[in-house]
């Protein structure tokens, strides 16, 4: 095995070089603090190797991404997003029955205990529907306790997975409908998962949603591109919560919560919110470019750049086109849309952005598709979370079988006072 040597205070450490699939190389440390007085420092540890992980594959700086090997463009163009979410969970491509039975088993687990849904009373209608889901998610482990063993079976994992997945929609369809005052609408067991998932969200007592083949469309590809990324932000949640041996529910309960975040899943949000800013304005793409550029304000381009990709995010091209294809099947003319081709158009002929590899991110056309469907802005990172739960259960499911699977506990360099004596409330100024 190769080896890399670190000298420290005269002494020569030897730190074993990990090498993965597709040639990406780590050096460990593991060793490092037991044989030293010394830890590595990384804040957001973005040049740091958590795990070894056989689930997603990126490199950023050729824009590929890849889930267990297959590039994420024949995904979206070919499969499903209940198909991606059985392969990214269980490691293989389900066969005709193996499909089937996952299907049923979410048309089984869709319907919310009677319990449950009088706890969706207990919120105001101001809520954010992230605060419910999170919420919601977290109590399922109260409603399915023969799930939640300390060690659970395979069949234990595939249960809670099939509750998760299933039920996130009718959650999430539920959160919104709290807060725009509507009756809440049981799932039907005769639609497919995103038909049943618009149905909750946009029927009525007397009149079904009409589902179009285009949304149901975008709205599984947006899935698809969505349901898994790595070490992300929330995706590190959920596996650092489950390594406390912490169960599903609540390991992605915390999922949710780091995905909220407008830098990371709330990003769309703050998209939308950019294109209609400078819609208001009258449309000047160059005057907030020029913002974006002064380095003596603190202006940014939502939607451009990202912690991994240094070219194209491939998600992004495959999003722009569905975009383009959703509002012209649907004759939907949205000037945010011109707005945001003239901005990218800009944007990767500018020497200022193209140096500093900012270039179109997932966020930056996926909002003008919800919003295009009748989605408001505040269930944009809702929609997020429904992509990205394979994701999570995929991680903690790898996380649970990995013998070397250690208790997450990161280390800090103390920068406080050093010690010193209590002072009674009586003499202190």
């Amino acid at each position: 095995m190769e080896n890399a040597k670190l000298i420290l205070d005269g002494k020569t450490f030897e730190l074993p070089i990990l090498i993965g699939t597709e040639g990406e190389k780590a050096i460990d440390i593991l060793k490092l603090r037991a044989e030293s007085s010394y830890i590595t420092f990384d804040p957001g540890f973005g040049n740091t190797g958590a795990c070894k992980s056989a689930i997603t594959f990126i490199d950023g700086e050729k824009g590929i991404l890849r889930y267990r090997g297959i590039p994420i463009e024949q995904l979206a163009e070919k499969s499903t997003f209940v198909e991606t979410s059985y392969f990214l969970i269980n490691g293989k491509l389900p066969t005709k029955t193996e499909l089937k039975q996952y299907s049923l088993s979410f048309t089984r687990s869709a319907k919310l205990h009677k319990d449950m849904k009088k706890m969706f009373a207990g919120y105001p209608s101001s809520a954010h529907p992230m605060a419910v889901l999170s919420a919601m998610v977290c109590s399922l482990s109260g409603f399915h306790p023969e799930l939640t063993k300390l060690n659970p079976s395979a069949d234990d994992i595939q249960g809670m997975a099939a509750q998760l997945l299933s039920k996130v929609r009718t959650i999430s369809a539920y959160s919104y409908r709290k807060s725009v005052g509507k009756p809440f609408l049981e799932p039907r067991d005769d639609l497919a998962y995103i038909p049943n998932f618009l149905h909750m969200l946009f029927s009525t007592p007397r009149k079904e949603y009409k589902i179009h083949e285009d949304v149901v469309k975008a709205l599984q590809t947006l899935f698809i591109l969505h349901a898994d990324h790595e070490q992300n932000c929330s995706t590190s949640a959920v596996r650092l919560v489950g390594s406390s041996k912490a169960n599903l529910f609540a390991s992605v309960s915390a999922g949710v919560c780091a995905l909220w975040g407008p830098l990371h899943g709330g990003a769309n949000e703050e998209v939308v919110e950019m294109l209609e800013e400078i819609y208001r304005s009258g449309g000047k793409v160059e005057k907030f470019i020029e913002k974006a550029k002064d380095h003596t304000g603190n202006y940014r381009l939502m939607g451009f750049g990202h912690r991994v990709y240094k070219n194209y995010d491939p998600r992004a091209k495959i999003i722009k086109e569905r975009a383009h294809a959703l509002l012209k099947k649907m004759g939907i003319h949205d000037p945010l849309l011109d707005i945001a081709v003239r901005l990218e158009e800009i944007v990767l002929k500018d020497e200022y952005f193209v140096t500093r590899k900012l270039y179109p991110n997932v966020d930056f056309y996926s909002g003008l598709i919800y919003k295009a469907i009748g989605i408001p802005t505040n269930m944009f990172p809702v929609l997020f979370a429904i992509g990205r739960l394979p994701g999570w259960i995929a991680h903690w499911k790898e996380m649970r079988e990995d013998k070397d699977s250690r208790l997450g506990r990161p280390r800090q360099i103390y920068t406080g006072d050093k010690i010193r004596d209590y002072v009674p409330i009586e003499q202190r100024k």
